[in-house]
This record gives C-alpha cells, structure tokens and sequence, in this order.
C-alpha cells in the first residue's frame, strides 16, 4: 500500500479524498493543519503528500520548505483552486511533482499520483527530454538556432523564461548537442534550496560541519565532473552562495563545507532564471560580476501566449500524447473548447497546458472534445468584462476597478512590477500591498 498523507483543512473532502484513496490502494493519514503536518512528518515516512495551497495557518509553501531544508524526497501535489494557479506554479519551483485544480477529478488524480510517482523514480542525470515540441513559430526557430550556434562551444548560458516556458528542457539539449554529452546533466534547483543546503549541495562537505553531517558528501561541481551543472532559478541564490560560486567560476576550483583542501573541477555552466536579474542587481540582490559570468551567452524563452501559432500545435501535439497515455480518442476540439483554450493567457505556460489537455482528454468519451471537460474556472476567465476605461492612473481610479487594473498592468509589462508601477503611477512599495490585497500572483 501507499502510505498517503493529506493536508487538508476542509473535513468533509479530506474524508472524501481519504475514502477513494483507501479503496485505490492507500494507507492515508489526515492533518488539517501545517503545524500538525509537520509534526507527523518528523515522525513517520511517507510515499506521497497531497497538500492544500490554503490552509489555516499558511500556505503548502511551507510544507514544501520543510520538506527541501529537512532533505525529505518524497512526491507533492499540491491542491489548489484555479485563482491559485500563478502560486502553484511556484510550488513546483520549490519541489512540487505538480499540482491540480479543484474540485479534484478522480479519474483525473490517479494520473497525477501516477506521474508524481513515476516522475519520483526519474533520476536528474537523465539526457533526453522526450515529451516537448519545438514548435514552428519565428521565435521558435530564433531559439533553436541560438541552440545549435551554442552548443559545441564552452560557453556559459544563461536562459530567461517565464515558468513552464521550457528552460531545463533547453538546458538539457544543449548538453545533448555538445561535446559534454558523454558526461552527467546535473540540474539543481537553487530555489528550493536554503543559503545552508546551497553550500552543501554545490560544493559538498565533510563529516562533521554541520550538525547532521554524518559522513562526507560530494558537491554537484563534483558529481557533474566533465558534463554540465544546470542552476535553475540561479536568481534565488543567497549573496554569500553567489560569492562562493562566483569563486569556483573564476577559479574552477571549490572548498567543500568544513574542508581545508580546494577541489579542482571542471563543468560547463547553463544556468536559468524567470526573474530579470538586472534588475536583481539594482536592487543589491544579485552580483554583477557573477550575471556577467553566467551571462555569456543568453536564450530568452517567451511565454506561451506570445508564440502564435505554436499554441495550435502544442495543443495537437499534447492531445496525442493524452490519447495514448489514457486510452481516448479525442480527435477534435468543439468551437466552445477552442475559443477558450485560443483566449486564455496561460500563466503556467507548457506546463499547464499540458495539464490541462490532459485533463481534458481524460473527461472526453468521444472524438470531440466539449466545454464540460475544461476547468470552469478557466472558462470563467476568458468572459470576465474588461475593466472600464479610467485611463492607466490608480489614484483616480475605484475600487471596483482596481484589481482588473492592476493584472491588466502586470500584463502589459510582462509581470515587470516596477514598470507596472510606473504604469499605475504609484510606487512599487503601494503596487505590492495591493496585489497582497486582491491576492495577485
């Protein structure tokens, strides 16, 4: 049996969820709280956590930061209403396999325990990455060129894309089509990873430095000896990290944690980030001499929405992959359907494309696929009226509008928030208290 934990704060779906998951061969265990959880979690093992986005006291961030700093490897979903998708996305940053809208389908959270499980027992080091399309459009072919010009050569890569836009699927091809591509692909997740563990798990350590380090522990500069070491959402990095790494670039060289002696290394560098480091420099947060040193050679990833017809093909292409994958034969889409899956922004991007066509696909039992199989929420979104006319000013704005305003504005600026600000003509500070507010992500 799988040993289940649910933390959920609503009764009645947990005990719903624990029923279904009982007779689908789980042994589940219930919390409605984080700090509950957490408790359990320093006491028992499990095989797989189901963890609601809102709870009474915090988010499910905060199980997945317990989870990252304690080392627990075990696969999340996180449970979360469609408003949520934006922060859900982040989940999956800090270590989520993936996540899901409710009210939660049955048949649609079996594929997702199945992936989480499947995607669990995948080790890092894998090379290919099977399931992605390239895609024909002109920004498609700009980034595949940039890929094939980059690739043979040494230099450091530096990919900027929103969530979901495909980043360490480019890291990963870019190792395939070089002369590293005999040695490891290490990635590493820098967001998931507190200042403590980020010095352990690049440069490794020595029995003893830290409390808990009982044996001695390799660095990933080591473990990637001659491949390639992908730093994901290198932006989230602490400053004294970034010195450190800054040093084993310049130098090819690292001190484990607590050692004496440096450890020569050698590895080609790609590191990612959905942040604007430039302006993480002019904020003090990030180094200016490390962004040049990662930044030799940049792939910028643009989001779903603004990669035309590519959007058509991803849909065909994903709807295949679901037939086989769930035994269905959708093999058109009803006008409904494509007017919303066409209108609709896609914040998660790939990845929630993905998902959602495969949901889609698994409520389908005929060839056409109709609105019922599309999250309502998603539905709802492409009818929501457009905000009235009060010109780009908040202060002369109403209330009514505000919010409509402010997403209109993060859009426009492609989630930029200092020039969504300037837009709004109010300071970032005020910008930041209002999407905290209407709970803009």
């Amino acid at each position: 049996m799988l040993k289940t934990l649910i933390i959920e704060d609503d009764t009645s779906f947990s005990e719903l969820l624990e029923g279904f998951l009982s007779r689908n061969g789980h042994q589940v265990k219930l919390c409605a709280k984080i700090a509950t959880a957490l408790k359990t979690l320093s006491e028992e093992q499990f095989q797989l956590l189901l963890v609601d986005y809102r709870l009474p006291d915090g988010t499910g961030l905060e199980v997945l930061r317990y989870l990252r700093d304690k080392q627990i490897a075990v696969p999340v979903l996180m449970m979360t209403s469609f408003n949520d998708v934006r922060t859900a996305v982040k989940s999956i940053q800090l270590g989520a396999s993936d996540y899901i809208l409710k009210p939660v389908n049955p048949d649609e959270l079996l594929v997702a325990i199945e992936g989480a499980i499947a995607k669990s027992k995948t080790p890092k080091t894998e090379v290919a990455s099977a399931n992605y399309i390239k895609g024909e459009s002109e920004q498609s072919e700009k980034i595949y060129q940039h890929v094939d010009l980059v690739a043979p050569t040494e230099m450091a890569v530096l990919i900027q894309g929103e969530s979901g836009t495909g980043k360490e699927h480019i890291a990963r091809l870019l190792h395939a089509k070089s002369a590293r591509s005999s040695k490891p692909f290490v990635a590493i997740d820098c967001g998931s990873l507190s200042k403590e563990l980020s010095i352990s798990e690049l440069f490794g350590h020595v029995r003893g430095s830290f409390t808990g380090a009982l044996s001695d522990k390799k660095g990933q500069f080591e473990v990637a000896k001659g491949g390639t070491l992908f730093l994901d959402e290198v932006g989230n990095l602490s400053y004294e990290v970034q010195v450190k790494l800054l040093r084993a670039l310049q130098e090819r060289v690292i001190q484990p944690l607590g050692a004496t002696k440096t450890v020569n290394v050698d590895v080609r560098i790609i590191a990612a980030t959905n942040d604007d480091l430039q302006n993480s420099i002019s904020n003090g947060d990030f180094r200016e001499d490390l962004y040049h040193r990662l930044n030799q050679f940049k792939i910028q990833l643009p989001p779903l929405r603004e990669r035309g017809n590519d959007l058509k093909l991803f849909i065909d292409y994903f709807i295949a992959d679901a037939n086989t994958e769930l035994n269905r034969n959708v093999k058109q889409l009803s006008k409904e359907v494509k007017e919303v899956l066409f209108n609709y922004d896609w914040p998660g991007n790939l990845r929630e494309l993905s998902n959602v066509i495969k949901r889609m696909v698994l409520l389908s039992f005929t060839e056409t696929a109709q609105l019922d199989a599309l999250p309502d929420e998603m539905v709802l979104a492409i009818q929501q009226p457009a905000p009235q006319n009060y010109g780009s000013d908040l202060k002369v704005s109403n209330e009514q509008n505000e919010r409509l305003l402010i997403e209109d504005a993060l859009k426009k600026t492609k989630y930029n928030k200092s020039k969504a600000a300037r837009l709004l003509n109010i300071d970032r500070k005020t910008l930041y208290a209002k999407m905290e507010r209407y709970q803009i992500e």
